[in-house]
């Protein structure tokens, strides 16, 4: 006789983090088929979220604030740590696993409550593959928004914030109604984050084109993209390889230059590990060679641990693009001819957030769900930061980091 997998009871997270997210989970409709299938699953009541607590009882989905019955609690953002329940399992983006500085004290407080954390952004195959985010929409979002931002610096054309239109395909409209002006975007990024942000600029009329052709004379909106061989070089010569970059990212030097020289605008849609060189430094946005004006940091690591040195700090939805003047590395209002303006909204598809959570929700139920039926589970051991008081296993490098004796 075949035993019937237990099924964890699960909650779907009110996000408290300030500002709030508007981005869930699981849809109303995923949670109904949830239940239908056997699960116990309550939602807490907010009044943030792109699918109203009404879409959820409609639906027949309990909405209760009390969720301490409930094993697995799966949200989107951080937990503010006067709200994470001692003992409990957590799935969301916690952004502690690379030196975050900011986040230190959460990694603390995880470890300090006993708290069983996975994280999304670690959930991968046995080839680091991952398995379930949100790239595909952040690099749409992103993009649209960097090139709106260059717009609005420069006056030569108007775009607007997908927050205000209905869907995609509104925008899509709105694009077609555009006149680009003679203008370069460049592109880092191959994975999901890379390849959203390209299907916004060609919908837009940006034509791609090799990075070579960039640095020359290409003329009309164009963008190029760069995979990790066109922006990074091994200072002894030899060739760039990506699987040996990923394991070995600390010995490579960045290859940025000849980009930064010629671009108006930079959208950043790479996986930063931490380990790899920055683009450039605030040296080098200080020289006159440096001709980007407006930067779309879809990566969102907050500088010093980060890949683009002016991420100072991540903006919001409400108001997203502040200015970083490099003479003297301080924030400045946005679209002021002395300061480089940056993008760094660290939810941006909370600006989609309908059909972004609809397609993560059917990728979490389909890769990640079933994993916490198992006896064993390599994928959710991959993404244990902390379990019971200690680092999980993949984690340990944390170690004087989450004692704070170390940095970042």
């Amino acid at each position: 006789m075949t035993t019937a997998p237990t099924l964890p009871r699960i909650a779907v997270l009110r996000e408290d983090k300030t500002p709030p997210d508007a981005r869930v989970p699981l849809t109303p409709r995923q949670c109904a088929g949830l239940i239908g299938r056997g699960y116990d699953l309550i939602v807490q009541p907010s009044l943030h979220r792109c699918f109203p607590d009404e879409d959820y009882r409609k639906a027949g989905v309990p909405v209760q604030e009390d969720i301490t019955s409930q094993d697995l609690l799966l949200g989107i953002k951080e937990v503010p740590i006067d709200r994470l329940i001692p003992g409990k399992t957590y799935c969301n983006f916690a952004h502690v696993a690379k030196f975050q500085p900011y986040n230190q004290p959460l990694l603390r407080a995880l470890l300090d409550k006993e708290v069983t954390h996975l994280d999304y952004e670690y959930f991968t195959d046995d080839r680091g593959r991952r398995l379930i985010a949100f790239g595909y929409w952040a690099g749409m979002v992103g993009a649209h928004n960097g090139v709106w931002a260059y717009g609005e610096r420069t006056g030569r054309f108007s775009l607007p914030r997908l927050r205000d239109v209905y869907d995609y395909a509104a925008a899509i409209k709105a694009y077609r109604a555009v006149d680009l002006p003679e203008m370069k975007v460049v592109l880092t990024g191959t994975g999901r984050v890379g390849a959203g942000a390209a299907r916004v600029l060609k919908d837009m009329g940006f034509r791609k084109v090799t990075p070579a052709e960039f640095v020359g004379d290409t003329t009309g909106p164009v963008f190029t993209q760069l995979a990790v061989e066109d922006y990074v070089t091994h200072p002894t010569g030899k060739a760039v390889k990506r699987s040996h970059f990923y394991q070995h990212g600390e010995e490579y030097r960045s290859a940025f230059a000849p980009y930064a020289r010629v671009a108006d605008v930079f959208i950043n849609g790479i996986f930063w590990d931490g380990r790899a060189p920055a683009f450039f430094t605030i040296g080098d946005m200080h020289s006159p060679e440096f001709h980007i004006q407006t930067i779309a940091d879809i990566t969102c690591d907050i500088a010093p641990a980060a890949s683009v040195p002016s991420t100072i700090r991540p903006s919001t939805i409400a108001d997203p693009v502040f200015g970083f003047d490099p003479a003297d590395e301080t924030e400045t209002e946005p679209f002021r001819p002395e300061s480089v303006d940056v993008m760094a909204v660290d939810n941006l598809p909370s600006e989609l957030p309908r059909d972004a959570s609809k397609a993560f929700g059917e990728t979490l139920i389909k890769e990640i769900l079933p994993e916490f039926s198992r006896e064993s589970s390599e994928i959710l051991e991959r993404a244990t930061i902390t379990r019971g008081g200690e680092l999980g296993p993949h984690f340990t490098y944390l170690s004087n980091f989450a004692e704070g004796t170390i940095e970042s």
